[in-house]
């Protein structure tokens, strides 16, 4: 299974590789007696065990089997599970709809206390209204979903936002400039989540940055991003959803985050923009 470039995935996917080398050592094999008894091709076997490729679940029962540690089986498929859960093409994850995607995240916004995100390119979606978010998820369904759940997923969406007001959970959204005025519905749809934004932007527990748009700056645009307290980032990238828990690779998002910030304007001069943006549409 190919992946992206992410330390967090390749060390788990190492992790288990690991794992699996110790089994056959522990049995007392090496690679070319234990793809006789699976019966691989050595170099299958040689791939796995040095984290080249990713078994499947048949492979680690084989694998477990050969070794005489069929007792084993259930936890490598398990770790086998995390490593393909950090990775998640887009046609996978909503190859029955966009409703079981937007859910899927409800329990980890329940137990975060601190969300920081980025978006380069639209509203985060804890800040979007019912129209502009039916807007976005009609314009992805329409580009790569076959089923039309749309109304049911915009629905999971608005009840997931109920986290902006329960417990003691701290909210820190950060867009750029250009993201005021990028719409993918009409003018009427963008007013109002302009001035949804500029409402949601006055609770004590949410701080709104605009990251001006000018020729100079010390960071350019990166990928949109969601840091949950300092446990974990999900990206979102063309080809689907990772999710980092790294501490290392956790770190640079935050330090990205903090330079981003940085560049931003808030408080007074953010609604400022807000409402030139807003002022324009009417």
């Amino acid at each position: 299974m190919a992946v992206p470039s992410s330390s967090s995935v390749q060390a788990a996917r190492q992790a288990l590789a690991d794992r699996l080398r110790e089994l056959c050592r522990d049995a007392g094999l090496d690679g070319k007696d234990l793809a006789a008894r699976c019966g691989w091709h050595p170099s299958k076997v040689s791939r796995i065990s040095t984290a080249k490729t990713q078994p499947s679940e048949d492979d680690i029962r084989a694998w477990c089997a050969a070794c005489g540690a069929v007792d084993q089986t259930g936890d490598l498929i398990a770790s086998l599970r995390a490593v393909e859960g950090m990775w998640v093409s887009w046609h996978r994850m909503e190859r029955t709809g966009l409703r079981r995607a937007q859910e899927s995240v409800l329990p980890l916004y329940e137990q975060t206390r601190w969300f920081r995100a980025y978006s380069p390119n639209f509203i985060p979606g804890l800040i979007q209204t019912y129209g502009y978010t039916e807007d976005v998820l009609r314009a992805v369904q329409r580009r790569r979903v076959v089923v039309d759940d749309v109304a049911d997923a915009v629905a999971a969406r608005m009840d997931r936002q109920r986290v902006l007001y329960e417990g003691q959970k701290r909210f820190a959204f950060l867009v750029e400039e250009s993201t005021l005025s990028n719409a993918v519905g009409t003018a009427e749809t963008q007013c109002e989540q302009l001035e949804h934004l500029l409402s949601v932007g006055t609770l004590p527990n949410v701080s709104v940055g605009i990251i001006p748009a000018r020729l100079e700056r010390t960071r350019m645009p990166v990928e949109g991003f969601w840091i949950y307290d300092t446990a974990q980032v999900n990206v979102e990238l063309v080809s689907g959803y990772l999710t980092i828990n790294q501490p290392s690779e956790v770190k640079a998002y935050a330090d990205a985050f903090a330079t981003l910030a940085d560049m931003a304007v808030h408080g007074d001069k953010a609604r400022a923009l807000v409402s030139r943006v807003r002022d324009s549409l009417v």
